[in-house]
């Protein structure tokens, strides 16, 4: 069974969802999901700590041996990847066991354990295949999960929001396909492995360069890389609680996982660096992104819709790493995807909470809550600082990187530019503490006490791995460090 714990990571909880539509009953549908996803979770940590000890892991399916073959294959970079979507996939099931029956009328609660499943089944085959073209197949299997998980929110504008993520979805599925076509003309072969091998001979020609800008822009539209946002804030604010959460936590984060593969895993990080203008337009976005989200989510009634316009300024802490593409950088980049993921992933749960007991989540239904919630109040602003990047918390040791790469490559103005936009992460996160703990409650809108204690469990385990990951940084540091160096190959 351990030698087909790759095979096994996705072919797990895609089984279970065709299970789960058979059976069609909420409790089993329920217990089958959430085995299926703690399987994926420990099969994640057992690949993971085999990478560390051994080196990467290359599983073939069907025993053809690749470039012939559809390879699986896990290394430092993938491994990472594989932990934060699995652990994230095992944490919100216990949440789903008392949100979805809130939000979902009973006859829906199996077609969304279901849903569930193959979206995580998606995001694991996107992190673990060795193959360009079923990266496209399982993005598929993700994206098209993911409208149908949006569109069940309870508000009419989520199918609005599900309709707007389909259509730039289905832009960015097509233009990444074209650069996967493109390179397979020019070289012939599919396997990401085997691409890297002969696209040096042909770099810099006009069909490979071609390539690579379909599929920067095909896979910024699914990361949410400003300007191409614009699905994501409606998507995070009408989705159901958990969903919102799940894919806040992973799907851009998958997005970027495979952007970084395409850039230094098959252009090379010579080519992309050295010889392409990527990384300057990428420093540009970012530094867009993170100023003008900012300020967006500053002026938000919803504190949902606050925490997405945040997701898209913290997407671009994420590619500023990639734009300042030495050690240091990538290393912030790949922390900032898990450390962000945590963080973001525990705001949302705990609004969810909220959501639940107050109707909603506007600033109105926020007044008063530190009284009436102060568990979840509390959790809150300990997830805020995390988002903030105060010393102690996960949110700090991303940013902390950041500037290190930043000041290494001789930008001091993008350091300067991390340490003040966090400012601004500090004024909307006081939005939330001036509600909740400084203003009177309306007694039209209080919360009825708490979120059930199956969900605050699980919003609190992901706030207590906000601290962990600020304190403990050996797993998360010295995994993002040696998913760099294996990016950057022969560059120092």
């Amino acid at each position: 069974m351990l030698e087909h714990l790759p095979a096994l990571q996705v072919v797990v909880p895609l089984a279970a969802a065709p299970l789960i539509v058979l059976l069609r009953r909420p409790r089993v549908a329920w217990l089958l999901a959430s085995a299926a996803a703690l399987f994926a979770f420990v099969a994640a940590l057992v690949l993971a700590a085999e990478v560390a000890s051994t080196g990467a892991i290359s599983y073939h399916l069907g025993s053809w041996p690749p470039p012939w073959g559809i390879e699986y294959r896990v290394d430092a970079l993938s491994a990472f990847v594989l932990v934060l979507v699995a652990g994230v996939g095992a944490v919100v099931m216990p949440y789903a066991w008392r949100s979805i029956p809130a939000e979902l009328p009973r006859d829906q609660h199996y077609l969304f354990y279901a849903l569930q499943c193959l979206c995580l089944a998606g995001l694991l085959g996107m992190t673990i295949t060795g193959d360009a073209f079923n990266v496209f197949v399982f993005m598929e299997v993700a994206s098209l999960s993911m409208y149908v998980l949006i569109a069940l929110g309870r508000d009419r504008r989520a199918l609005l929001a599900a309709y707007q993520y389909l259509i730039l979805g289905t832009i960015g599925a097509t233009f990444y396909v074209i650069g996967v076509g493109l390179l397979y003309l020019l070289t012939g072969t599919l396997n990401i492995a085997d691409l890297a091998q002969r696209l040096p001979e042909l770099a810099g020609s006009r069909p490979a360069l071609a390539a690579l800008a379909f599929i920067t822009v095909g896979v910024s539209l699914k990361l949410a890389l400003f300007p191409l946002h614009l699905w994501l804030p409606n998507a995070y604010a009408y989705a159901p609680s958990v969903v919102t959460a799940f894919l806040a936590a992973t799907a851009t984060k998958v997005s970027v996982y495979v952007l970084l593969r395409f850039y230094f895993g098959v252009f090379g990080a010579r080519q992309v660096v050295e010889s392409l203008p990527v990384t300057g337009i990428l420093i540009g976005l970012s530094v867009v992104a993170i100023v003008t989200a900012s300020l967006v989510a500053l002026w938000q009634a919803d504190f949902k819709r606050l925490l997405a316009y945040s997701s898209v300024a913290q997407i671009g802490y994420i590619t500023l790493g990639i734009g300042i593409a030495n050690e240091s950088g990538l290393t912030a980049t790949v922390l900032h995807l898990f450390n962000h993921g945590v963080t973001k992933g525990a705001l949302f749960l705990l609004v969810g909470g909220i959501a639940l007991r107050a109707g909603g989540a506007g600033f109105e239904q926020l007044r008063g809550l530190g009284r009436a919630m102060p568990l979840t109040s509390l959790g809150i602003t300990l997830a805020g600082l995390s988002l903030i990047g105060v010393p102690g918390t996960a949110g700090f040791i991303s940013k902390w990187y950041l500037v290190l790469g930043a000041l290494q490559a001789g930008q001091w103005w993008l350091a300067a530019l991390v340490v003040a936009t966090s400012l601004i992460a500090v004024a909307y996160v006081w939005r939330f503490v001036e509600a909740a703990y400084l203003s009177a409650p309306d007694e039209r809108s209080a919360p009825a006490g708490e979120a059930p204690r199956v969900m605050l469990i699980a919003s609190w385990l992901a706030v207590g791995a906000c601290f962990w990951f600020g304190i403990d940084t050996a797993y998360t540091v010295e995994g993002a460090r040696r998913a760099a160096l294996f990016m950057l190959g022969g560059l120092p």
